[in-house]
């Protein structure tokens, strides 16, 4: 186990808030990660923000190839060093948001995931360019706040359920592994942190809706959550007709005028979208 302390004593490195640098110290919490990841020799990682190479050595020892990205320049001779005995691991210096994740993935037959201790910061961004780009992942093993872990997972009618939940179920089946204390971390964050897991699937039905107005919709539906769905999708220029179409569509599927979009299914949202398509013609 590389010894984090030790690492940045050596090399002078002082994590930089900026980046939302986090180092886990926990082996087991690691390994765990890994675990839930299933890494086998078949795979290729990427691992983004792979730090000095803790969990970077892990999933090396398991799998077929490793991506690290690493922002931080300055953390590349730390992670040169601590991964000079896998030459299975291809370290890029680059921004996530920019590298040219499927051309840097071409090629590999097996199944791609992604593995990250992901900065809080930037948490939000980069697994929408991964649900949402070109990169043909099969699992992403995420470690976020522990509140958005809650609200990817999140069952309708809760607290926790929102657009982000809509977004993470249209592309994937998601599940929370575990939660990780900010104990485990250096320096210590403000939140405790939580792993999720999420499956990519084609979720049944959304090939029959426009998937661009489908989260016109639902972003529309979650805009204004303390209203009901009448009220926050009814007076949007989108929807023709306005308040009365929407009050047609809902009867037709049976729903409550008084619902709120936080009671709405994925599969609710999808059906309500055909309808409010169905009347825009």
């Amino acid at each position: 186990m590389i010894n984090t302390n030790e690492v940045l004593k050596k090399y002078g490195l002082r994590l930089t808030k900026t980046l939302g640098q986090n180092f886990l110290t926990d082996i087991n919490i690691i390994k765990k990660i890994v675990a839930a990841g299933e890494v086998c020799p078949s795979d290729l990682v990427v691992e983004i923000g792979p730090g000095i190479g803790s969990m970077t050595a892990e999933i090396a020892a398991r799998a077929g190839k490793v991506i690290a990205v690493e922002i931080d320049r300055h953390l590349i001779p730390a992670l040169e060093e601590n991964l000079a005995s896998f030459p299975n691991v291809e370290i890029i210096n680059g921004d996530i948001m920019e590298v040219d994740l499927e051309s840097l993935t071409k090629g590999w037959t097996g199944p791609l995931k992604v593995i990250s201790n992901l900065p809080y910061y930037i948490t939000t961004p980069v697994v929408m360019m991964l649900l949402e780009g070109n990169v043909a992942w099969d699992t992403l093993v995420l470690m976020v706040q522990k509140e958005v872990a809650q609200r990817m997972a999140a069952e309708p009618s809760t607290r926790d359920y929102g657009a982000l939940t809509v977004a993470v179920k249209y592309y994937s089946e998601p599940k929370l592994a575990f939660t990780v204390s900010r104990n485990c971390f250096i320096p210590k964050p403000d939140v405790d942190s939580a792993v999720v897991k999420l499956k990519k699937r084609v979720l049944a039905g959304s090939a029959d809706v426009d998937k661009e107005f489908f989260f016109k919709v639902v972003r529309a539906s979650f805009g204004q959550r303390r209203k009901t769905l009448l009220n926050s999708l009814g007076s949007q220029p989108f929807v023709q007709g306005g308040k009365e179409r929407l009050r047609e569509a809902l009867s037709r599927l049976g729903i409550s005028e008084n619902v709120r979009a936080e009671e709405l299914s994925i599969h609710d949202f999808l059906n309500l979208t055909k309808e409010l398509s169905r009347t825009a013609e």
